[in-house]
């Protein structure tokens, strides 16, 4: 015979005990742990706590998998991933991440980004900054959000003005006469190749790709590989940070001017540096091709 202490009872059995704490209303089991206790908060704090269940507290859901819990907490509440935590609503997890994810958190679009640097980019981004740096030769009139934008748009040879990364690289080189941005030690062999254009011929293909003879990449279609040969990917770092105690280099004007926009160094917080630029800025507006 098996005693059940809770309810006071015998039995001859301990298939006649098992059947007892399944049927009566005084005993709450696990089934997979074969644990019984006292009350359904008691079972309910066992499913939640316990590392051999995934169960939802708020609906009285069971899941198979870890990741079947993860997917309906993030679809069907107010949920952290990064804490681990459930919210009342979506006002409650907004607050949350307001006051302790501010560093990735957009308050705005109420997204959370990996990196303050992901945050920024995306701040910085057409969605928050109005395009309002108008590309200034005529028959374009494209917006930019900054001037970085503008430039790499040049750059691009996109702009119906013809102008394009060449053309810009031989007036900075022209016009920067005091070497705020460029570097006179490279430019007396980058100048040498300023006007050379790299061509890939079907005498790349190395039986496999066509490769690249400077860095050995290689490329499904001769035309991926000729743009990559046009790219600034081999081209010399002329470009370079004003400020001293930084003097990163670039192989583009638009590269330099993300990094100053990025204000990663500190360099625009130097007046001469901000006119140097606005300078180089104004001026090629008035390229002539």
């Amino acid at each position: 015979m098996t005693d059940c202490y809770r309810c006071n009872r015998y039995f001859n059995t301990w298939s006649a005990y098992h059947q007892h704490v399944r049927d009566s209303t005084n005993h709450w089991e696990c089934h997979r742990c074969q644990l019984d206790f006292e009350s359904g908060l008691g079972l309910k704090e066992h499913y939640v706590q316990s590392p051999n269940h995934h169960f939802c507290q708020y609906c009285d859901d069971h899941f198979d998998f870890a990741s079947d819990l993860q997917d309906h907490y993030e679809g069907q509440h107010a949920y952290c991933s990064s804490c681990h935590k459930v919210f009342k609503n979506d006002f409650g997890l907004h607050e949350h991440n307001r006051q302790k994810h501010a560093g990735v958190y957009c308050i705005a679009c109420k997204r959370i980004f990996q990196t303050p640097s992901n945050l920024n980019s995306h701040l910085n981004s057409s969605i928050h900054r109005p395009k309002d740096t108008i590309c200034p030769f005529n028959g374009c009139g494209l917006g930019f959000i900054n001037k970085s934008a503008l430039i790499l748009h040049l750059e691009s040879g996109s702009c119906q003005s013809g102008v394009n990364r060449r053309v810009v690289d031989n007036w900075v080189r022209t016009n920067d006469r005091s070497n705020v941005i460029t570097n006179p030690a490279r430019l007396i062999t980058a100048g040498e190749r300023a006007n050379v254009q790299l061509i890939a011929t079907e005498q790349s293909w190395n039986g496999q790709a066509f490769e690249c003879v400077l860095c050995h990449t290689q490329f499904r279609a001769l035309t991926d590989l000729n743009r990559h040969l046009a790219s600034p990917r081999h081209q010399e770092k002329v470009y370079r940070c004003p400020l001293s105690t930084c003097q990163t280099h670039f192989v583009s004007l638009s590269g330099l001017c993300q990094h100053i926009e990025s204000e990663s160094c500190g360099v625009t917080r130097f007046k001469a540096v901000q006119d140097a630029m606005n300078s180089i800025f104004a001026g090629v507006a008035r390229i002539t091709m």
